[in-house]
């Protein structure tokens, strides 16, 4: 698999030295005014291809450096919480006292808090 890579960017560094032998000349850019500036194409070719890849790459790597300083901090959080002594509960806990009074009818809910009950 290696080779196949290889042989694909030896290719396509043959096909961009080919293109730029062949295309070798120089293009008038207009600056402002009346000042131009002659550029061979090859060259004004790769600076405008790094002046759009560039900024590209770099919000690429930033994205995935602050991805990746996301993730250490919840490993970390993960570990703390891991090494943490488990909180006890006891077996048989006291029961909880009753609002309504022994022998009392509780009142019917209303249907809009009721679960299921129309808003």
């Amino acid at each position: 698999m290696q080779f196949l890579k290889t042989l694909f960017w030896a290719l396509l560094v043959g096909v961009i030295v080919a293109f730029a032998l062949n295309n070798m000349t120089m293009v008038p850019l207009k600056l402002w005014g009346s000042l131009y500036a002659d550029v061979n194409l090859p060259l004004l070719l790769l600076v405008t291809f790094l002046a759009g890849f560039l900024p590209t790459f770099v919000a690429l790597h930033l994205t995935r450096w602050r991805l990746r300083q996301r993730i250490v901090a919840t490993d970390r959080t993960l570990a703390a919480l891991h090494r943490a002594e488990p909180v006890s509960v006891p077996a048989d806990p006291a029961p909880i006292p009753s609002q309504v009074a022994p022998g009392a009818i509780a009142a019917p809910v209303p249907s809009s808090i009721a679960p299921g009950g129309a808003l």
